[in-house]
């Protein structure tokens, strides 16, 4: 098959056009390159993706929308999997118009070329943070999503909702996966691991929120994108028995479904760092903070739903994860 990936030189996106590749199919990789962070690391990702015959790369704004268009027209893509946003939580307060340019235009952008160019499934990114204050934990793709808390969490949430308008109106298959903390090599700058790595071997303190007192559901890189490959091959189906009082609100009578991609194995965020210390064989010296606006005390996947369909669950330790990233940061990083 033919498949479009957006934000094809990122952390995932890079990943998940290799796996396709490897498997055969033909990949168009788009792409805007910003300059969130580093975007010579951006370029070594899509080179790690490797000068495959069957693999393309656009350099493209989603915001153009006809030379979206155009690009749809002209490759005649089968799927689409849109991973293609602008992340950071705490960014999204500093920059709320960037949010809704990429995640909010951009997103309805694909939306509208898949309906028009016919796409039999899009899969797309969507994030834990749209539980926001829901503390009712694991959490489950059957509960509330109402109260996000910060902008990012709110895009996300719109994504989802959106996705659920095309899925009705216009049939267009739409599958949602809500990423829990993913991490491991040529993972992004931004997050804690790569800045706890780079702050460790540099000998400055890391800033550790609300006083390490927080844990997250960290899952491997390799286990999301094995749940990305596997959930593109099973397109929902319009049910019209489907029911909002009786069934679950992950499913519609549109052919639209949502699910967790999580590791299901929070992990204490002292825990985290203590592993982290043992794979550099330094310690840490941390500088100890307040919980962030925004960011939520503790994550927790139930993803047995996804699990049961794509007949997969991750199963990378953190211990394992954490060795692995710190050997690529120490070759990439030359360290």
């Amino acid at each position: 098959m033919k498949f479009l990936v957006t934000g094809a030189a990122g952390f995932i996106g890079s990943g998940v056009c290799k796996a396709l590749c490897t498997a055969g199919h033909e990949v168009v990789g788009l792409d805007n390159l910003n300059e969130y962070y580093d975007v010579g690391l951006k370029h070594a990702r899509l080179a790690s993706v490797g000068h495959d015959d069957n693999f393309t790369f656009v350099s493209l704004n989603l915001s153009e929308s006809e030379k979206l268009d155009r690009l749809f027209s002209a490759q005649q893509f089968n799927r689409v999997i849109h991973l293609a946003a602008q992340a950071g939580v705490r960014y999204s307060h500093d920059k709320p118009m960037v949010f809704a340019e990429s995640n909010l235009v951009g997103h309805l952008a694909i939306l509208e070329a898949c309906r028009h160019h016919k796409i039999e499934h899009l899969v797309y990114a969507s994030s834990s943070s749209v539980y926001g204050l829901n503390d009712n934990i694991p959490f489950s793709t059957s509960q509330s999503v109402d109260h996000p808390i910060s902008l990012y969490a709110a895009t996300k949430k719109a994504n989802e909702l959106m996705s659920h308008s095309y899925s009705h109106l216009y049939d267009l298959p739409t599958t949602g996966l809500r990423f829990f903390t993913v991490y491991g090599p040529w993972g992004r700058p931004d997050m804690a691991l790569f800045k706890f790595t780079k702050a460790i071997f540099n000998g400055d303190p890391i800033d550790v929120y609300n006083y390490g007192n927080l844990s997250r559901d960290f899952t491997f890189i390799d286990d999301i994108i094995e749940g990305i490959v596997r959930v593109q091959d099973k397109i929902p189906q319009r049910n019209d028995n489907w029911k909002m009082s009786e069934n679950a609100l992950s499913e519609s009578s549109a052919p639209y479904r949502i699910y967790n991609l999580g590791n299901g194995k929070p992990v204490k965020l002292m825990d985290f760092i203590s592993a982290l210390e043992d794979a550099i064989g330094i310690k840490a010296c941390m500088n100890l903070l307040p919980l962030q606006s925004g960011d939520v005390h503790d994550t927790w996947a139930d993803s047995s739903d996804l699990f049961k369909l794509i007949d997969y669950q991750p199963a990378t330790d953190i211990r394992d994860g954490i060795r692995c990233f710190v050997s690529w940061y120490k070759e990439y990083y030359n360290v």
